[in-house]
């Protein structure tokens, strides 16, 4: 009988995060200054960010060690398995082998935990006392919630109000946590007051959520910014996923030619492809990188290349991205933790320079995957995670039509357990897909004319 699951000891859990940017080919743009636009000193980001997680984020060391705290505390979850998809390759009859990380069985369901966990503890090591961050769909919101109860330290949380309402399990679970959270924009900051005197029916955005978490961090005592994605030491944190996967890999007796994530600003998608991307940029091993977005969030697919704010407001320093513009509202599409406007820095410059192919799922196709995968391999995915098995079965469709055995990897980022009212539209045939017009993202790339000349 084959084997279903291929599992790692807890002595397998890495001892180091893998950055990619010591192996790029052209390293990312620096991050400039929003003001001066002059590139970012470190000293620039201490009022945002812990002073370890800032040398983390400008780092170009190739590896960076894992305290041992932290890998302790990895302990709870990881190494988590390796899972041969055998009975969603036999409902698609495909010669093609495809495997899945499961990253929904940490304690908050979802792959956030592995930088919440470091974030925190750099923070508390530093003697900051509380923290303040966005959360899209909740998995990032409720990831840090739990490693501020670990670590004794306080949180607020700024909650992207579709998802506020959307999902209120999630809202619940970081309360039990201890975090406080505010559905987002909000009457509680400078930021949101003034997005809510313009459009007070405003759903809501995660760089919204951004720019009221980072001027309440700035505005706050002994309080630092954290997020959950999109910059490179957060990014560094979820190889963990990768490094995994690679000795599972070689443990099934196979090496994926294909490896998949579903892609929001950059954190899941990275961290179960860069640690086998790094085998390409050294040694030319010939392997595809598909980032799996929605078809109504396409930075990848149809945003631009330039200098942008990560936020709404514009508090953050601008970044070398892919960008459909800081004032992209996005649709009001279930998978909450995809609905950003840009793509992180190391992910951008490596699509830019041809290592990163991206597909762009419509909401119904994303959730007729899910619904198949449940059916076939018994797991609910997260409405995010649904994009990446979307790329999955089209892939191994091709390899049908192709009469090729391809190897496929993706990473199911969570579980979908606390998203079953957005199941349950699908299934009363009330979700629809959303489409953009070329019109719209033009107006709302106007706002990078004058950025940076």
């Amino acid at each position: 009988m084959a084997t279903k699951k291929i599992l790692l000891s807890e002595n397998d859990i890495p001892t180091s995060w893998y950055n990619i940017v010591a192996d790029m080919v052209n390293k990312p743009l620096p991050p400039l200054h929003p003001g001066t636009k002059q590139p970012l000193k470190p000293q620039d980001l201490e009022p945002i960010f812990a002073k370890e997680l800032i040398n983390q984020e400008l780092s170009q060391e190739r590896w960076i060690e894992i305290p041992d705290e932290v890998r302790e505390l990895y302990k709870i979850w990881r190494p988590t398995p390796l899972v041969r998809a055998s009975s969603l390759e036999k409902a698609l009859d495909t010669p093609a082998h495809i495997y899945f990380k499961n990253e929904g069985l940490s304690p908050v369901g979802s792959h956030k935990l592995n930088s919440a966990l470091p974030q925190a503890y750099y923070n508390k090591k530093q003697g900051i006392k509380s923290l303040t961050t966005e959360t899209g769909a909740g998995q990032w919101g409720t990831a840090l919630a739990f490693a501020c109860s670990v670590f004794g330290l306080n949180l607020d949380v700024f909650m992207v109000k579709v998802s506020y309402n959307q999902k209120p399990y999630r809202r619940i679970m970081m309360q039990t946590w201890g975090a406080g959270v505010v559905s987002s924009p909000s009457d509680t900051t400078e930021a949101g007051r003034k997005i809510l005197a313009r459009d007070p029916e405003n759903s809501g955005s995660l760089g919204i959520a951004i720019s009221e978490a980072i001027e309440k961090a700035i505005k706050s005592d002994n309080t630092r910014y954290t997020l959950g994605s999109v910059l490179n030491h957060v990014i560094l944190h979820q190889t963990i996923i990768g490094l995994e996967a690679e000795k599972q890999m070689e443990m099934a007796g196979e090496y994926p030619e294909i490896v998949i994530g579903c892609f929001g600003g950059g954190s899941n998608f990275s961290g179960i492809s860069f640690p086998f991307l790094r085998h390409r940029l050294t040694s030319g091993k010939a392997i595809r990188i598909i980032a799996s977005e929605p078809r109504s969030c396409p930075k990848l697919t149809r945003g631009r290349f330039e200098y942008d704010f990560g936020d709404t407001v514009g508090l953050t320093p601008l970044l070398p991205m892919y960008t459909l513009g800081h004032d992209f509202q996005p649709a009001d599409i279930h998978a909450g933790g995809l609905r950003y406007h840009g793509a992180g820095p190391l992910v951008s410059q490596l699509r830019k320079d041809g290592y990163v192919e991206v597909q762009d799922i419509p909401q119904l196709e994303s959730f007729e995957a899910g619904e198949l995968f449940a059916r076939t391999e018994g797991t609910i995915p997260a409405p995010e995670s649904t994009h990446a098995i979307a790329s999955a079965i089209r892939e191994a469709k091709k390899a049908k039509e192709e009469g090729k055995s391809k190897v496929i990897l993706f990473n199911l980022s969570g579980h979908g357990l606390i998203d079953m009212s957005a199941y349950d539209r699908f299934l009363s045939g009330k979700m629809t897909n959303y489409q953009l017009s070329d019109e719209e993202i033009a107006r709302s790339l106007n706002c990078l004319e004058k950025l940076v000349p």
